[in-house]
């Protein structure tokens, strides 16, 4: 990984915004080496999943990045994504970036629409189990808008260097949710849905000087559930629906979302 201080910079965030992201990433197991001085390291990658529809679900971070892989082998990619932060698509999007820089892939175009909190709602969870200070409740805030700020820069910018590096069309867009989903969902080139629920646990953080107990739901550890179309009346109908919920939310009530504090 690039050093904090590149980090920052890159992203025009402050250091303790990067220092937060990578302890956030080391945590959930997917970079080693965060806490000392030198730059991060990624942790192995863990074991692709299987695929089809009587593969057995797996959690999110272990069954997104092998198909949304398989979903930039189309020469038409669009993807969109419902969730809490974009950290677990961020990392998904790694491999397919990978290939396409190794020559192995490309695609014509790239859309990529991703749906998130708005930063003017109270959020549902991440929350404190007991009652906090009102300073503390602003850093808890604060730490989980970094994060989805971070992450949704980093996919940005990932994404859009295609096109200077590599001539592919790229548009990715981001809109604002008024509540907090209690669901992830990932649409892949109109043909499969993959589906996990948030679920709360209890957790102890680090906010400021304070060690603060949460509910809260660790995203990438949520078991994906996935539906392609063509495969059963179930599954079909599943993945029509989830594009018709998904647009109906795009189209009415989220807003115009900047990934700035």
């Amino acid at each position: 990984m690039p050093t904090q201080a590149k980090l920052a910079d890159e992203f025009g965030v402050e250091r303790g915004a990067v220092r937060q992201a990578l302890r956030i990433l080391q945590s959930e197991h997917l970079l080693t080496n965060a806490s000392k001085g030198a730059p991060a390291t990624v942790a192995p990658e863990p074991g692709r999943a299987a695929t089809g529809p009587e593969a057995v679900p797996q959690p999110t971070m272990v069954t997104l990045g092998p198909r949304v892989a398989a979903a930039f082998a189309a020469p038409h990619v669009e993807i969109d994504a419902l969730c809490l932060t974009s950290v677990s698509l961020t990392l998904a999007i790694g491999e397919p970036l990978r290939q396409i820089h190794a020559g192995r892939m490309k695609p014509a175009k790239v859309v990529v629409r991703v749906l998130l909190p708005s930063r003017d709602i109270p959020l549902a969870f991440p929350t404190p189990v007991e009652d906090a200070s009102d300073d503390l409740d602003v850093q808890l805030r604060r730490r989980w808008l970094d994060q989805r700020n971070a992450q949704g820069q980093v996919l940005r910018h990932n994404l859009l260097a295609l096109r200077s590096t590599h001539g592919i069309d790229v548009q990715v867009t981001f809109r604002a949710l008024p509540f907090t989903p209690p669901v992830k969902l990932y649409l892949l080139n109109g043909t499969e849905a993959l589906f996990a629920y948030y679920t709360l646990t209890r957790r102890e953080v680090e906010i400021g000087q304070q060690r603060l107990e949460l509910y809260d739901a660790p995203g990438i550890q949520s078991t994906l559930f996935a539906f392609e179309q063509g495969a059963g009346l179930r599954d079909t109908t599943f993945v029509e629906q989830s594009h018709v919920w998904f647009n109906a939310l795009w189209e009415t009530i989220s807003s115009e979302l900047t990934l700035t504090t």
